[in-house]
């Protein structure tokens, strides 16, 4: 289910909304123009009142959406003042049954990411028009790529995931990809290569293990990493969920390590090593790694630690 987005005008009465709020109200939204919040969901109504009075964001989590026993079930909704006096809300899907809830705090993060986003592909953009020197274009075509991708992965984080953008594709780039992005950082870790060239593709979204693989590079220099090793192998002998055969692609660092009170709950979100970290990059990979049928393991190293990342090989299940 996606996240459902709803305009309400001053009068707090439906302007617009995108089939997903259809769904998640329980009405027809085509014939429900210009009705009133506090029939469409009137367990909202005296937050949105006070979100347009104090002209603030509200985020309400175990609010009620309606009055038939169809919609009487907790849900999340965040509130937005919009500049024209009206009203944006947002009806993130729920967590699915059985997993870890990690999207309450990626959507709110990645809603706030997108406005900064913009503006900097924007300037890059301006850098890349009146750089005088080619590597100066190069680097700012980089910034704006990178900022294209962030915003690529805001968005995704906005929506349940989907196959839709699953096809075969070379694990190699990616890794290719996050060592050139390391190599114009100062101070980052020595990047070593130890690839299998025979390796057949892999299925999946080249771009969200991209975002993958980049949350443990950069994992690895917060660590004091001088040197980064990234190996790739097909894993013999070995099968994932639906039957696919296996390829393992392995990010090594020489680094701090993981403290050993944290390596049980690594993967959890808000768990940090460092006293400034979120403790979302690590929750997020392992995520985007189970969404491709996959796994993303961790395990000590002397020195430092490894991560190692399965993947289904494309076309290769039995």
């Amino acid at each position: 289910m996606a996240t459902g987005l709803g305009v309400f005008d001053a009068d707090l009465r439906l302007r617009w909304a995108n089939p997903a709020l259809d769904e998640r109200i329980g009405r027809s939204l085509a014939r429900s123009r210009g009705v009133a919040l506090a029939e469409l969901a009137p367990g909202l109504l005296d937050a949105a009142q006070r979100c347009l009075r104090e002209r603030r964001r509200l985020h309400l989590r175990e609010i009620m959406l309606g009055s038939t026993p169809l919609l009487q079930a907790p849900a999340e909704a965040l509130l937005q003042p919009l500049a024209d006096g009206a009203l944006l809300l947002e009806l993130p899907p729920a967590a699915t049954a059985g997993g870890a809830d990690y999207g309450r705090g990626l959507r709110t993060l990645a809603h706030e990411l997108l406005n900064p986003l913009a503006g900097m592909r924007g300037a890059a953009q301006l850098l890349e028009r009146d750089a005088a020197a080619p590597a100066q274009r190069e680097l700012a075509c980089l910034i704006r790529e990178e900022a294209d991708r962030l915003a690529a992965l805001a968005a995704r984080l906005l929506r349940p995931p989907s196959t839709a953008s699953q096809c075969a594709f070379d694990v190699h780039e990616p890794l290719q990809r996050v060592a050139a992005l390391l190599a114009v950082q100062p101070d980052a870790p020595r990047v070593l290569r130890d690839y299998d060239p025979s390796l057949p593709p892999a299925q999946g979204d080249a771009e969200r293990i991209l975002q993958l693989l980049l949350n443990l590079a950069r994992n690895a220099q917060e660590a004091g990493a001088r040197t980064l090793i990234l190996r790739t192998r097909a894993e013999i002998g070995t099968r994932l969920p639906g039957g696919h055969r296996v390829l393992r692609i392995e990010v090594h660092d020489d680094g701090n390590g993981v403290a050993p009170e944290l390596r049980a709950c690594l993967f959890e979100p808000w768990v940090s090593g460092h006293s400034d970290g979120t403790g979302l990059g690590l929750a997020l990979a392992r995520a985007i790694a189970r969404e491709h049928g996959g796994e993303l393991d961790y395990a000590p190293a002397d020195p430092g630690s490894q991560f190692v990342l399965r993947l289904p090989q494309a076309g290769a299940a039995s």
